[in-house]
Formats: C-alpha cells, structure tokens, sequence
C-alpha cells in the first residue's frame, strides 16, 4: 500500500531547489558557456533568448499535464528528461559543430523545465493543506533562490576552476617600462624562442621579461608593428573570426532578411551611431610598444585547439595588452609564434613594471564536466523523488469525457483578452523590462570581453561571483524592500518609485562601458546597485500581475501574465546582441538607458485602485 504522506521537509525543499536549476541553466549559465566557446554575442543572444519560448506558451499545454497521468508521475519523467538533456549537452559541446547540438538539447532542457514547472506547481497544492501552503511558501522561495545563487555563481565559479585546472602550467609574462630601455621596435626573431627540456607539454614565451622604453613614438611607428602583428596573428590562425559559423564549420548563409532588412540596418546604425575615432597624424606621438613571441613547446593532437587567454595580473595599469588577448593553437601552427603586442601610457614617465598571466584551460573539457555533474544531479533528483514524494489522493488524470474543463480553459483564457483596458495590460506587460531585457543579455559577456573590444575582461570564475553571489543576494534584498514598501503604503504610492529603480540604475553599465574601471569592488557595487534596483523595481511588475489577474479565473490569468512576462524577455533579447555587436558596449548601454521610454508610457494610463497591496489591519 502506498504511504500517502511524507514530511513536507523532505521533499519541497529539492523539488524547488530543482524547479530553479535547469531555467538558469537555460537562461544565464548558457550565455557565459558560449561566450567562453567564442560564440558571437549576436548568436548568444538570438538563439538562447529562443529558449524562452516554452516558458512563453506554458499557459497553453498545461492543461496537458492534468489530462494526461498524475503530477507527481510528470515531476519524476521531466527530471529524467532535464537529466538528459543535461548529458547531452555535455557530450555536444566537445564536437566540431558543438553549438547547434548543444542548443538542441537545451531545447529539450527547457521544454522539459516548462513543463516540470507546471506539475510542480500543482502538485505543491496538492500535497499540502492550506496551511502547509501558507507555511511553506517562503521555504519553497528560499530554496528556488539557492538554485539561482548555485547556477549564477556556484556552476559558473566552478567551470571556471575547471577552465584553470584542465590547462596548462600558467603562462608569465613581465613587462618593464624604464626611461633608460633602447627604443627598438620589431618582433622577437621565431628561431630565438628558447627551446624547453620539459617533457610536459607547455607555452613559452619570449622575452618573457619584455623591457620597453618610456621615450614616445610616432603614431605611424606603433600602427606598422601593429598591423604586422594583426595580420600575422590572422595569417597562422591564432586569431580569427567567431560566432554559429566558425562553431559549426560552416559559412554564413544570406537570406531575404539579411539582404533587405538586417544589413542595411546595421549600415544605418554604424554611420550614425559608431563612434568615429579622429585619425592621429603619423607623426604624433603615442605611447611606445614592445612585442612577446608565444609558442607551443609540442605538437597538440589533432583536431585540438588550445586557447591561451593573456590577463594582465598584477603592477601598473600604465602597461596594456594592446593585441593577443586570446591566441588558439593547434597542430598546423603550433611551431609558428603568435605575437603579443604591449604598450606604454604615453604619459609614462618613471620606471615601471606589470606582470601578466597566460591561462589555457580546456575551455570545452571545463564545460563538458560542469554539464556532466549537472547531469548526474537530477538522475539523483528524479530517483529520489520517486521515492519520497507523496501520494495525494487528489493527484489524478482528468478523464477523457471531462470536456467541460478544456471548455472552462478556453473561456477564461478569451475572457482575458476581452478585458476592457487590455492593451494598457499588454503594453505594461511588454515594454515595463524592454531596456532590462536587454541588458541581462549582454551584462555577462561584457564582463567577459577584452577591454579592446570596450569588455571588462573579467575571468568566468569572478563573473559567476558577481552575478551569481553578489548580485543574486542584492536581487532577493531589492525584491524584499519593494515588497514591504508596497504592504505599507500600497502600489499606487511605489509605482513611479518603482519605475525609475529598474530604469534609472542602468546608468551603472554606461558608467562601466565608458570608464571601464579594473577595480573589481566598482565593477561588483555597480552591478549590485543595478541588481538591488531591479529587484526593488520588479515588485511592481509581479504586483500588477496579481491585480490583474483577480476574479473568477485568478489562475489562469496569471499563467496567462507569465507567459507575456516571459515574452517580454525573449524578443528584446533576441536582437540585443546583434545591436550590441554594431554599436559597441557604450553606445548599447545608452541606448538601453533610452528603452525606459516605451515602458514608462503604458504607466500613464494604469488604472490600479489605491487600496491595493496594503497590509489589511485587523
């Protein structure tokens, strides 16, 4: 005979801890995954905002879910299922077209976490009485916030360990910066690198003390070496381009929307909003450089490409990396040098010196391992939970002969598009996160790009700390602050405060984008005021949902709001990275900074009763 109850401890703490796992996994951890597998921000951010879609269009098959076996039954299968998803793409990611195979099965992850979420739901109302329910509602947020600060921080610091302990030995490179250093500008000669009696595979740099003159030096002197370098660097494929195409092997195709849509867009937007650098004469003066020849002391096995990310380390910021940031060696050009370009501030006028590190981790192995635990974990979840959860009596299929509840589904999901002010509600519903939608796209892979490429050229493991650590438990202590403001004097009154905190605190990434600062307690304050500010503002958005959604057909109004609370996200960020990747971080952060127009507007025309969302005093 089944035990139909079980301690409520054992179970909703994992199922929500589970619930929350595979959508940052979706939504967040695979961003940061593609970029470090030098995906273009354009591809990260179309193709993984699709994967919003099942959230999208959860409303419309949840009824599937009652139909068809018990809730309980749909819990244990889709974690099954997101376990295999999960594997999946682990064993994807070290293939050559890895990137449309992984983004299948993530596919597969997200339609499975939609419909997950919808037995899980459902079956927390089930296996507990009214006041369990009560009881445990801020339990099972709790533990939905634990898998978000575990995929955001814990998942992403731990790839980044592996991305560091799957490499090779640390690279060392020092740079000294001395009035008294000769000028001489020209590349280390590749016969001169020194060989290695190391059996170990390793790189080897040369010098690996680089000293360079302070004396300043003609423009057009800096610009040959440079282009030099550039072309050599292309020339031996140690740098190249990124993005679907590279990942999958294949060329770009041209379509009918490229032709007549997409390109002549971008042409608009680069002539207007590309800033134009005015040219320095050839014989002003810049600051002077020198050049540090890397190569591999061994043949890698074929087919394997390592990637050697230079990081300045330590000393004085006055000495840069100014070209090869990230070099890929394999074994057509493991012999050959690949160049590392450094150049002094011009105002530079004292000796001085900095150090820089070369890590080449294997990015996909690190990945792969990370997914693989993933994987495991919810085989464990979906086993466990066969075993623990409970067994409610009401936790059973819908009969087939029972039309009426199709019928009842269908008449309250048209009833809500019948509501008088609905295009305020759609409008508010869209356009309230239109600039953050975009900017939580793109947020992570500018922490993570080059400061050449306007980044801020952060590791994975410091990204998954600011955003999965810092910036999480800022986002739970914003949304717990607008809560209680909104039970003291009600939504009316937070409304336009509320409003101005999502919008207004992105002024924090055009301050990053523009003064790109390399102290990492700015970098962390200024996405936490963002996150806290979000959080603050957020409640807004999730109380009108309520609002809204009271009367007759309370549930299936709100699952109806989520599904246009998730499209919200999904089709500003599915062009956020193209944008990002025409105008650069700068201008996009502006640009995000102007979204706060669309959705203010709709707040003009709310009509919310002042009561509303105030503490009741008995």
């Amino acid at each position: 005979m089944k035990k139909e109850y079980r301690n409520p401890w054992a179970w909703i703490p994992t199922l929500y801890f589970a619930e929350g796992i595979p959508y940052v996994v979706a939504m967040t951890v695979a961003v940061i995954m593609f970029k470090r597998l030098g995906i273009s921000n354009t591809d990260i951010a179309l193709y993984t905002s699709w994967l919003y879609l099942p959230w999208v269009i959860k409303p419309l098959w949840s009824p599937v879910v009652d139909l068809f076996r018990t809730k309980r039954w749909w819990i244990v299968i889709m974690q099954l299922i997101i376990g295999a998803g999960l594997g999946g793409v682990a064993l994807a990611i070290p293939l050559p077209g890895f990137f449309k195979v992984t983004l299948i099965f993530l596919w597969l992850l997200a339609f499975s976490s939609a419909t997950h979420d919808i037995s899980a739901d459902g079956f927390y109302m089930l296996g507990l009485n009214e006041h369990q329910q009560a009881y445990f509602v801020g339990i099972r947020s709790t533990f939905y916030r634990i898998a978000m600060i575990t995929g955001q921080g814990l998942l992403i610091i731990l790839a980044g360990y592996f991305e560091t302990a799957t490499g090779l030995p640390p690279l060392e490179v020092k740079v000294a910066a001395n009035p008294s250093q000769t000028l001489q500008l020209n590349l280390p000669e590749s016969n001169a690198i020194p060989a290695t009696s190391a059996n170990a595979t390793c790189f080897v740099a040369f010098p690996s003390h680089a000293g360079v003159s302070t004396q300043n030096i003609p423009v057009r002197q800096m610009d040959s070496l440079r282009k030099v370098v550039i072309n050599h660097n292309l020339q031996y494929g140690f740098t190249g381009r990124t993005g679907a195409a590279h990942a999958t092997g294949t060329p770009e195709e041209r379509s009918l929307w490229s032709d007549l849509v997409s390109d002549p867009l971008k042409r608009f937007l680069q002539r207007h909003f590309t800033k134009e650098e005015t040219p320095l004469s050839g014989e002003q003066l810049t600051g002077n450089v020198t050049a540090v020849a890397v190569r591999l002391n061994s043949k890698p096995e074929e087919g394997k490409e390592m990637i050697l990310n230079i990081k300045f380390k330590d000393g004085d910021n006055s000495l840069k990396l100014l070209e090869g940031e990230r070099l890929a060696f394999n074994s057509t050009n493991w012999q050959m040098p690949a160049y590392l370009l450094f150049q002094v501030d011009p105002k530079l006028q004292t000796a001085s010196e900095a150090s820089f590190s070369g890590i080449s981790g294997n990015i996909h192995l690190a990945w792969s391992l990370t997914f693989f635990l993933l994987a495991a974990l919810f085989v464990l979840f979906s086993f466990y939970h066969k075993l623990i959860l409970p067994f409610p009596a009401s936790d059973q299929k819908v009969l087939k002969s029972d039309d009426k509840m199709m019928a009842a589904f269908f008449k309250s999901f048209t009833s809500f598009f019948r509501r008088k002010e609905i295009w305020v509600i759609l409008s508010f519903l869209l356009f309230y996160r239109f600039g953050e939608a975009q900017l939580i796209k793109m947020a992570s892979p500018f922490m993570l790009d080059s400061r050449q490429l306007g980044g801020l050229g952060l590791t994975t493991g410091e990204v998954g700390l600011i955003y999965g650590t810092i910036g999480i438990l800022a986002l739970t202590l914003g949304g717990i602050l607008g809560g209680l403001a909104a039970s003291r004097k009600g939504f009316r009154y937070w409304l336009w405060w509320m409003v101005l905190a999502i919008n207004l605190p992105h002024l924090a990434y055009v301050y990053l984008a523009y003064a790109q600062p390399t102290s990492y307690f700015i970098i962390s304050l200024c996405a936490a005021i963002e996150q806290f500010s979000y959080g603050f503002g957020f409640t807004a958005y999730m109380l009108y949902m309520i609002y809204i959604s009271e009367g007759e057909n309370k549930t299936a109004h709100f699952a109806i709001a989520t599904g246009f609370m998730a499209l919200s996200m999904m089709i500003p960020g599915m062009f956020s990275g193209w944008l990002q990747e025409i105008i650069g971080y700068k201008y996009f952060f502006v640009w995000v900074m102007l979204c706060m127009i669309p959705g203010v507007i709709p707040v003009l025309f709310l009509n919310v009763k002042p009561e509303f969302g105030k503490k009741v005093k008995n």
